[in-house]
């Protein structure tokens, strides 16, 4: 696929998530792109808050944000939305004003000045407040603008908020296209060591036996892996385990800041090292004419991302640490499988065993588990009642995308292929967690973010210490695609509804339903349907609007999205007064 098809996917994507009339494009626009971000392991749960005003004759907007859990990194999002059919070129000084507009906002937040400007009935107050609070205890504050048009500058020129340094990036269509012709996070990661550490590094090299990975054992200096981290966050932690490699680790952190401090010449003695994979490597002679790793495509670290952040952060927190003595052990495996399916099973048993001191699940790092490969074979077999659609699972990441470019070899084989598998019928892991847990009232875990939502369903599948996962069948597979259903049309209801916390919204009142009515839901219909009554809907619209009530009176004053994540909120909303349903919902029986 060309970056122009990718155009007109994506707007046919952002279409097919709009209500009928909606006029919320650019919202839409900016949650698929932030949902994107976050499961490539580029930011955090992101949270849509559109925002746009004045303060003075300077205009403010803001799109969303994302936090991660000890709030000590903040990403605010802006976008900027054309709704193009053609690949257009954006203005640089257009994505620099959003910028600005953005950094506004964020000034005013961290200056306490933003939260007396709103009304209280404002959704962005929370958030203002909590900017507020937390803002001299950030260690990491981005801005990204999202637009669908092409930039020609990607990212622009740090700038100083309030004694923090804010970076400046932005995401278009082209960078976007990137990740989803390769389907994988790493696909921008690429680390020159003749860059970042002055040549490259000696190494041990060891090529495998089979086809599936060589390796090589070498040194990082700590200096370079400080400024890989400075530059790529967050993302070169291994999607499966980085909610595993807490950045804060208490114990952990404080021995090996301690050491970097104190004692650096002998981190290495000290220190277990790191694991990392990579999709491609290449090797230079060093200056004695030894064989060295000059450079790196896909880095990505599967064990070793305490130590990691840790360089960073001790660097950052305590400036006079000597980096220049340390060295940090590393074990590369570079990926030789061509196979998506094969090759995450491959580096899911890869960050399983580097991290078995970690006492990570293998329910956990589950693509390759039986009951995902048994719902795979579900979606293979299991056809829509007009017997030509399907759905698709997505056990693999980047799966549906090789699907298209294996069988829809012709635009006349590829149009069929999208009838019968349209986008809008793609279900990957973690969003089957996630409207599986909705139903199952569970909205506090749901608005855990996708992946702690996704390790709390596996976990409830086998229970803590078994690994016998009970194997769905025929129709438990068609009840599991009703209720992806209901959860869907409920989310595109709900989005245009509420200027934030829809995602909140949409799983506090799809449990709210099941509580109500979960019994007397025909799901069956609702399959051989493939969609949600009117009537439903607007059952469900009339619950929204006082879920969403409930959920901000029940807040009393904290950040929606924080709330929401408790099990007292649980209790809260689904124990609260609700009208009663209409008595002409064709699904209750």
């Amino acid at each position: 696929m060309e970056l122009s098809e990718f155009l007109l996917e994506t707007q046919a994507e952002v279409r097919a998530q709009m209500s009928d009339g909606s006029p919320f494009a650019e919202m839409v626009f900016s949650e698929v792109v932030m949902q994107h971000m976050s499961e490539i392991g580029m930011t955090f749960e992101p949270v849509v808050c559109h925002f746009t005003g004045k303060v003075g004759n300077a205009a403010l907007r803001l799109s969303g944000y994302a936090m991660s859990d000890d709030a000590d990194q903040l990403d605010l999002f802006v976008s900027l939305y054309g709704g193009v059919e053609e690949l257009t070129p954006i203005p640089d000084a257009d994505t620099k004003m959003a910028v600005e507009q953005c950094i506004r906002f964020l000034s005013l937040c961290a200056e306490g000045k933003m939260a007396q400007k709103l009304d209280p009935s404002d959704e962005v107050l929370s958030l203002a407040l909590t900017i507020q609070d937390i803002y001299n205890g950030l260690e990491q504050v981005r801005v990204f603008v999202l637009t669908d048009k092409v930039a020609k500058a990607k990212s622009f020129k740090t700038r100083e908020i309030a004694g923090k340094s804010i970076r400046l990036e932005v995401m278009d269509i082209e960078r976007l296209f990137r990740h989803w012709s390769e389907g994988k996070p790493r696909d921008e990661l690429v680390i020159d060591f003749n860059e970042v550490s002055g040549s490259p590094l000696p190494c041990v090299y060891v090529p495998g036996e089979a086809d599936e990975y060589d390796y090589a054992l070498t040194a990082i200096p700590g200096e370079a892996l400080r400024f890989v981290y400075e530059r790529f966050g967050s993302r070169l932690l291994e999607a499966n385990v980085r909610s595993f490699l807490s950045v804060k680790g208490k114990g952990v952190n404080a021995g090996i800041q301690n050491t970097l401090r104190t004692n650096p010449g002998h981190f290495m003695a000290y220190n277990n090292g790191i694991v990392l994979v990579a999709d491609e490597v290449r090797y230079e002679k060093t200056k004695d004419g030894a064989i060295g790793i000059a450079w790196l495509k896909g880095m990505q670290i599967v064990n070793g991302g305490q130590t990691t952040a840790s360089l960073y952060f001790a660097k950052k927190r305590f400036p006079e640490t000597d980096l220049s003595r340390v060295r940090v052990p590393a074990k590369i495996i570079v990926m030789r499988v061509q196979d998506p399916a094969k090759e995450e099973a491959l580096v899911s048993d890869i960050s399983r065993f580097a991290n078995s001191q970690n006492a990570v699940r293998q329910s956990d790092l589950s693509a390759n588990k039986p009951f995902h490969v048994e719902v795979e074979k579900l979606s293979l077999t299991v056809y829509c009642p007009d017997g030509i659609g399907r759905w698709f699972y997505e056990r693999a990441a980047g799966s549906y995308n090789t699907l298209l470019s294996r069988e829809g070899t012709t635009p006349a084989k590829l149009k069929v292929l999208k009838e019968a598998i349209p986008p809008s019928r793609k279900i990957t892991k973690t969003d089957l967690a996630k409207y599986i847990n909705a139903w199952d009232r569970k909205p506090d875990v749901v608005s855990l973010g996708s992946q702690k939502n996704f390790d709390r369903f596996m976990a409830s599948l086998s229970g803590e210490d078994s690994e016998e996962i009970p194997m769905p069948d025929v129709a438990q597979y068609k009840a599991m695609i009703a209720k992806t259903k209901i959860f869907k049309d409920t989310q595109k209801l709900v989005r245009p509804m509420f200027q934030a916390f829809q995602a909140n919204v949409a799983a506090y009142v799809v449990a709210v339903l099941s509580d109500r009515l979960g019994d007397k839901i025909d799901l069956d219909r609702i399959w051989i349907r493939q969609g949600v009554s009117q009537e439903l809907l607007s059952q469900i619209g009339i619950w929204a609007r006082e879920v969403n009530d409930v959920l901000h009176r029940t807040a009393g004053g904290r950040m929606v999205s924080e709330w929401a994540k408790k099990p007292e909120c649980r209790e809260a909303v689904i124990s609260a007064t609700y009208s009663e349903p209409a008595d002409n919902i064709p699904e209750v029986r």
